[in-house]
């Protein structure tokens, strides 16, 4: 039987993050929103909202430009961290979670440069990537089908949506229903194959996400 954990990146939006959240609250399940440090400076209490109803905080970057592997400046990729890290505050999880920005949702090198491991690795933070990317962003109206049939190729599936204003997340509802009338199950936690770093600790090999190890 399939296990799908839902995480939603790029939010919070003032208009499709609440749709998220009653959807979400309509069918009694909790997910992990990955949020941008420069939304969030304005619109905290849409988190506040999605931590008073049990669902996770993460970090996923300030400004969301370019993948942390990418910068090649010093202390852009600290900045891009702990600026968010800042804001977030106390919804922050106790795992502390990050998320790289993978440009269109791959798992590359381009993830994180040696500045950025040292950061996770020194302040704990917990590294969650992916094993499941429907590209809602590109198809608004028909990534549930794509995402039905990625999920159900996964024992457990961590899946990326976007809780952004392009119309996908209209269709949440009917990839719960029909991902349930399959037999799918859903669970927040995440699956071991997709953190490779955990409360700092390297606990898989991360040579692949990595652009410089040694800087």
């Amino acid at each position: 039987m399939t296990t799908i954990t839902l995480s939603f990146d790029n939010g919070p939006d003032p208009d499709v993050t609440p749709q998220v959240l009653n959807t979400l609250r309509c069918h009694d399940l909790q997910a992990t929103f990955f949020v941008l440090g420069d939304k969030l400076r304005d619109r905290r209490r849409l988190c506040e909202r999605a931590h008073a109803e049990g669902h996770w905080i993460g970090n996923h970057t300030f400004n969301h430009l370019v993948p942390l592997g990418m910068s090649a400046e010093a202390g852009v990729a600290t900045a891009e961290i702990v600026r968010t890290e800042a804001l977030i505050g106390d919804l922050a999880h106790e795992r502390r979670f990050f998320r790289p920005f993978g440009g269109g949702g791959l798992l590359d090198r381009r993830l994180l440069n040696g500045e950025a491991l040292a950061r996770l690795q020194s302040e704990a933070y917990t590294c969650v990537l992916w094993n499941v990317i429907p590209e809602d962003w590109m198809h608004p109206e028909g990534w549930v089908e794509r995402a039905l049939a990625l999920c159900f190729a996964q024992e457990h599936a961590l899946i990326v949506l976007h809780d952004l204003p392009t119309g996908a997340m209209k269709q949440l509802d009917r990839f719960i229903v029909s991902a349930r009338d399959r037999g799918a199950s859903f669970q927040q936690d995440f699956p071991a194959s997709c953190v490779p770093i955990e409360r700092g600790r390297l606990v898989s090999p991360v040579d692949g996400y990595v652009t410089d190890l040694a800087a």
